[in-house]
């Protein structure tokens, strides 16, 4: 054991950070290793020691490094790392997250409503336990100066340990690739610094300007609207429109020209979700979205939206909550209804024949699903109250959840009846969730899983369709992509494209 005293050579205080680090951290890391690796045989104990010495070597070289160029900035980042590690384990403990580019990019996207509605006091908790106390003795440490030659001979041989055991466990490589994701997103503090760095990488790779797709054609005068509706964390199997036991969907039941497809999303986040859907293909390209693409073809585009995380959107009408709130009255403008107000007003105020109108939902985004929909629609009891998850019962937890998707219902039925007032009109609405959501199934909440390994909670979503016309025609397709919505709007509104592809369109 490290006798800790107020003074502490620079190799001996890295020890105790590199080891403090490992305890405090790492425990979702070996839990994974566990549960993935045959830990009873001789190669899967060599692989777990490895994996041990491995992550407090590779650690105690980094800190060691920090510390040396600068002890001010080294205890500075040291401090960080503990805090935001508390907080990235905490999220990883309650919700079986995994810290990899995908949830940075969730976390670094997440606006201040949303942020606020995870906090609790075991987050204060952790916070304080395994963060600030950690903070406390580092900031307090005295750290004795090293010489130079004593730095190199010290750093030289860690880093030379460090790669004779990296080759030396070369049989365990093709296992550790094998989930190099779930084990980055696992390992503190690599997880969220190495992932930022790459979601930064990324994004600045995107946001180079859209490539813009061939021009289109408006081929009649036909007045139509299509109504996009993209649903958050809605996953299909709550959905009683495709056999869920509890009545989800009493009113889209009962509606005519509705048709269900079951559908599989790209990812199992926002932001990669909702491109999907906005894309005429699935690439890591950033092609010129629907709404985009619409509006620069002479299509009205209205957009609406209580949420966030969508590609960059170039449109006259960009409509979030605030802009929405001035004109709305009642309680209902505190919930996703606020999408609704005087939106048949809007469409009807338009000079173009063909019209786009996006509806970006946040009904069934948790923790705090109580919290989506107005208390007329609690209609499943007892529900989870906590943004803790785990401390609910799953019924609880299921029927908080159940309830959004009956808001969803009755939004939709909604948008329906005002499409059906507009008798001059072609309509339709398209919903389609931008991912699924875990409650609990394999102590999994929420989403945002590598799409490899998630569960089908996360991916499989709802992909409804509303006709105005019934002799409109669906295609009897079995299972559609979110790439389908890009095509299909387009045949609705009869506009012509060289992007365009038939087999991607649901309508006859």
């Amino acid at each position: 054991m490290f006798k800790f005293k107020n003074n502490l050579s620079l190799s001996r205080f890295a020890v105790v950070m590199s080891t403090l680090n490992f305890l405090l951290f790492h425990y979702p890391f070996f839990v994974f290793v566990f549960d993935n690796l045959d830990y009873k045989s001789i190669n899967g104990i060599v692989t777990i020691v490895s994996l041990v010495i491995l992550m407090l070597v590779a650690n105690y070289f980094v800190f060691y490094l920090f510390l040396y160029l600068s002890k001010i900035a080294g205890k500075f980042l040291l401090a960080l790392f503990f805090v935001i590690n508390a907080i990235a384990v905490y999220f990883i403990n309650t919700y079986s997250v995994i810290m990899d580019e995908g949830m940075i990019g969730n976390v670094l996207n997440t606006n201040y409503e949303e942020a606020t509605s995870f906090f609790s006091v075991q987050l204060l908790f952790y916070i304080v336990l395994l963060g600030v106390i950690p903070c406390i003795f580092i900031i307090k440490t005295k750290i004795e100066k090293v010489t130079l030659k004593k730095f190199a001979l010290t750093s030289s041989l860690t880093l030379l340990f460090i790669i004779i055991l990296v080759f030396a466990n070369a049989g365990s490589w093709l296992w550790i690739d094998k989930y190099s994701k779930q084990l980055g997103g696992l390992a503190m503090p690599w997880s969220y610094t190495v992932n930022i760095a790459r979601f930064y990488t990324h994004k600045h790779r995107s946001n180079k300007k859209e490539i813009l797709l061939p021009d289109a054609t408006i081929k009649d005068d036909q007045k139509s609207v299509v109504v996009l509706v993209i649903g958050e964390s809605a996953r299909r199997q709550n959905f009683s429109l495709y056999g869920y036991k509890k009545n989800t969907n009493p009113l889209l039941s009962n509606t005519e020209n509705v048709f269900r497809f079951d559908a599989t999303s790209c990812a199992t986040y926002t932001t990669v979700g909702v491109k999907c859907i906005l894309e005429h293909q699935h690439t890591g390209e950033l092609y010129e979205i629907l709404p985009n693409y619409l509006y620069r073809n002479n299509v009205e585009v209205i957009w609406r939206s209580t949420n966030w995380g969508e590609p960059p959107v170039h449109i006259k009408n960009y409509l979030k909550r605030d802009d929405l709130l001035p004109d709305c009255e009642g309680d209902a403008c505190n919930y996703d209804e606020v999408l609704l107000s005087g939106l048949k007003e809007q469409i009807l105020l338009s000079d173009k024949n063909k019209i786009l109108i996006i509806l970006h939902t946040s009904t069934s985004h948790g923790p705090t699903y109580s919290k989506k929909y107005p208390p007329q629609f609690e209609v499943f009891k007892p529900v989870c109250n906590s943004v803790e998850l785990g401390n609910c019962s799953q019924e609880e937890l299921i029927n908080a959840y159940d309830n959004t998707i009956v808001y969803t219902d009755y939004l939709l039925h909604r948008i329906i009846e005002d499409l059906k007032q507009l008798e001059q009109y072609n309509s339709a609405m398209l919903f389609v969730s931008d991912h699924g959501e875990s409650l609990g199934e394999n102590n999994l909440y929420m989403h945002g899983m590598p799409l490899n390994i998630a569960p089908k909670e996360q991916y499989e979503i709802p992909f409804i369709v509303w006709v105005s016309d019934s002799t409109k025609q669906l295609k009897p397709n079995e299972t559609l992509s979110q790439n389908h919505v890009f095509h299909s709007v387009l045949n609705f509104l009869n506009i012509q494209s060289p992007v365009y592809d038939e087999d991607m369109n649901i309508f006859e």
